[in-house]
């Protein structure tokens, strides 16, 4: 197969976590006989340095024609503090998203055995996590009309929806059901508001259709209480967008490393795929970033476009580099490995499995750890 992919670095430690996913994406195409060409294009407080923008056109421009989206993380401390700045490396996301249509974002959260010990929740509660969050991306609050009256003591957001909007994520949603464990959790507030009644009839309506996955109901703070208390019980939460905002980031948590955790974004005509975690200012240029989330953000680029047994030898390969311990300081304080070191350990993995093996002196020289 081949594919053009925008490569969208970002911020801080954005580039270098993108790194490692491109040179896992190389090992892919080399040994399953794939081409992927990447374009390299400027977002966020990089674009606005540049250009004043953060979305320049020429970005646009370039994920527009692609096939998908890499993207590596987004903003910067000297934009953090002034909330009177007009502009702010995050729009150019939200701009993103907006203009390419990138309505369903996608966020797959897991618990890895070696590391159940790393989450701040018990052992038992945390143990077989394996859920799938759609949240509604392009809609809603975020993106409803604005004001702040002339006074400055009154201000309001809008929120409004389309049966369009709901319809089309639902079906996505209800479609990973049906392959997964079959169960679909609708998150709302339809007791308060007319929007989330809305979605819950819609909901209901599409549900008729897929009549082998379980539809359930939760208000928006039972589901956050519920996630905290059994997490094991979600299998696919559906929600609009800023629910979904705040509880995806809650469920960030419970495989204890939000180094760990990656995103799809879709579209009608494209995807992008990125790590949750931020740009993580302080980790900039040091060889210490976690690489793994923008590694599984591309095993699920892979998965999109139905190449299943790449993807899945991505995640079995980061599966191995943490039953090992071949991880960053996140997740291995006393005996850690670079950025740089655990992308080379995942490549090597998926290019000769059998013959990789774990050679800490190797690994810590940047050498091959195929014998």
């Amino acid at each position: 197969m081949k594919l053009n992919i925008a490569l969208l670095p970002g911020d801080g430690i954005g580039p270098e976590v993108t790194q490692q996913a491109v040179k896992v994406l190389d090992a892919i195409a080399e040994k399953h006989q794939h081409t992927f060409k990447y374009t390299k294009a400027l977002v966020g407080a990089a674009a606005i340095d540049e250009t004043g923008d953060p979305l320049p056109e020429e970005t646009l421009k370039i994920c527009s024609k692609a096939d998908a989206i890499l993207f590596g993380a987004i903003g910067d401390p000297k934009y953090d503090n002034n909330p009177n700045i007009k502009i702010r490396p995050e729009q150019g996301l939200l701009q993103l998203r907006l203009k390419l249509g990138l309505y369903a974002n996608i966020r797959p959260v897991i618990t890895y055995d070696s590391l159940i010990h790393k989450s701040n929740l018990k052992e038992e509660v945390v143990n077989g996590v394996d859920i799938v969050i759609f949240r509604e991306l392009t809609g809603g609050i975020y993106f409803g009309e604005k004001k702040l009256s002339e006074d400055g003591l009154t201000a309001y957001d809008t929120c409004s929806y389309s049966v369009e909007e709901i319809d089309r994520i639902t079906h996505l949603a209800f479609n990973a059901a049906k392959i997964r464990r079959k169960k679909l959790t609708l998150v709302d507030k339809s007791n308060v508001l007319e929007t989330s009644k809305l979605w819950r009839n819609r909901v209901i309506e599409i549900g008729k259709k897929h009549p082998s996955v379980e539809l359930n109901f939760l208000y928006a703070e039972n589901a956050a209480k519920q996630l905290i208390l059994k997490p094991t019980q979600f299998d696919v939460i559906l929600t609009e967008n800023m629910i979904g905002d705040i509880l995806s980031d809650e469920a960030s948590v419970i495989s204890g490393s939000i180094g760990l955790l990656a995103s799809a974004s879709v579209g009608k005509h494209t995807a992008l795929f990125e790590p949750i975690h931020g740009s993580f200012p302080r980790a900039k240029g040091k060889n210490i970033a976690n690489p793994l989330a923008a590694i599984l953000s591309a095993a699920l680029l892979l998965e999109h476009f139905e190449l299943f047994e790449e993807a899945e030898s991505i995640r079995a390969a980061v599966e191995k580099s943490i039953e090992l311990n071949i991880t960053t300081p996140d997740l291995n304080s006393t005996n850690h490995f670079s950025t740089t070191n655990v992308g080379t350990f995942i490549s090597d993995f998926i290019l000769d499995d059998e013959n990789t093996f774990y050679n800490k002196d190797n690994i810590d020289l940047g050498q091959s750890t195929i014998i």
